[in-house]
């Protein structure tokens, strides 16, 4: 019997994680939880270490030991590991990367512990902001707990939210969706939008951030909510943080409720991240008709004309919707004659492309298709891509010149 994937979301930010589960004989992601038969999903971004025996424990068990043994737990991990910290406990010195990647660890294990495999085919973590910098820190933690081969990858939460969004059943995705994420006296108002016009369909956020007024939280959060949907007609609206917490909602709820179903909670990153996971091992499709454009994806597609087996076709090197801080594109061709590579751009909503012609100089002479190259196109921000050729040469027929061409190229005048 073929094996099940079993996939794993975490959310994470510096205070607290959510890690929720993935299989696709089960109707939905569960979501651990740190008591038994209750919701309470937020695992305490803490470790502490048991003098005498070198254990470590996690979450509310790490603040409990650290209580009893007269100290603090070490805390804002995610931070720390970013600015390169280090933590000094029981007379020894730790990096707080190597830290960070225990905690993701003893998390993994927390799950496995509900009758899991102790390994996810699939990882995907989901933080409020991406940047290279968090990007390369969550390799080596990946390195350092054993998932290789590109078993990770890194979302923000808006698209988790897009991911969570699309997974439900259509009546709640089929106008558009909103997200009202509450933390302390901030709301971020996030509304998810369709271009129903292209296939695959194109997906946008729009986002504000609004504060609330302690004294009158109803009355307040009222007027955010009429103003994030006025002018649109919502199928959705889910609810997160802890800002929600306590039953202050009354008139805005009765407003959200009103044409609209309402959902509430704090699992829904950790459950979209589990989605993700889902639908980027699945080796086609599968039904999926929308492409997700955020800060961090690629607005553009990048494609090479080729021959194949007598056919002229693109070979796509970059896919619009493609996360720039882990997307890479490479291949080898021959050229036929000409020392120019002609790259296609195109919008996923257009049926026109843009050609851009770069030129190899002094690229040596060679008779048609006996002139192998190289090309890796890797991005470098989420409207320019560096991309670099290499002479390969043709085997013993033609040697190598180890020339190589570099090329950064823009993509913000693509139409």
């Amino acid at each position: 019997m073929e094996k099940m994937p079993y996939y794993l979301g975490i959310d994470l930010d510096n205070d607290n994680a959510v890690i929720s589960y993935f299989q696709l004989n089960m109707r939905e992601p569960e979501t651990v939880s740190t008591v038994a038969g209750s919701e309470v999903y937020q695992i305490p971004l803490m470790l502490a270490k048991k003098h005498g025996i070198g254990q470590w424990f996690v979450g509310e068990e790490a603040k409990r030991l650290a209580l009893l043994q007269g100290e603090e737990a070490v805390s804002g991990l995610l931070h720390a590991a970013l600015s390169g910290q280090e933590f000094f406990v029981e007379g020894e010195t730790y990096k707080a990367e190597e830290l960070l990647a225990l905690y993701i660890k003893k998390l993994i294990y927390l799950a496995g512990k509900l009758g899991n495999p102790v390994t996810p085919d699939f990882l995907v973590i989901t933080l409020e902001q991406l940047s290279r910098e968090v990007t390369e820190l969550f390799i080596r933690v990946a390195e350092r707990i054993g998932i290789h081969d590109g078993r990770l990858t890194l979302i923000d939460r808006r698209e988790s939210f897009y991911y969570f969004a699309f997974s439900q059943q259509k009546e709640l995705w089929l106008h558009d969706v909103c997200l009202f994420d509450n933390r302390g006296d901030e709301v971020w108002c996030r509304r998810l939008e369709r271009d129903q016009r292209t296939m695959p369909q194109l997906v946008t956020i729009s986002e504000e951030q609004r504060n609330i007024d302690r004294a009158g939280k109803d009355a307040s959060f009222l007027k955010v909510v009429t103003e994030a949907v006025s002018g649109h007609i919502v199928s959705a609206v889910y609810l997160t943080g802890d800002g929600f917490d306590g039953e202050w909602m009354k008139e805005s709820l009765s407003f959200l409720c009103k044409g609209r179903r309402v959902f509430m909670g704090k699992n829904l990153y950790s459950k979209g991240a589990c989605y993700a996971a889902a639908r980027k091992c699945m080796k086609t499709e599968n039904g999926w008709q929308f492409v997700y454009m955020g800060d961090n994806e690629m607005k553009v597609n990048v494609s090479l004309k080729v021959q194949r087996q007598g056919k002229t076709e693109l070979l796509t090197l970059i896919n619009a919707g493609d996360n720039w801080y882990e997307t890479v594109g490479e291949c080898e061709v021959l050229l036929d004659g000409s020392n120019e590579i002609d790259f296609w751009l195109q919008l996923p909503n257009s049926k026109e492309a843009q050609i851009e012609k770069l030129t190899l100089a002094d690229l040596p002479k060679r008779p048609p298709r006996t002139t192998r190259l190289r090309i890796k196109a890797q991005p470098v921000s989420d409207m320019e891509v560096k991309i670099k050729i290499k002479d390969l040469g043709f085997g013993e027929i033609f040697k190598s010149s180890d020339k190589t061409w570099e090329y950064m190229m823009s993509l913000g005048a693509v139409k």
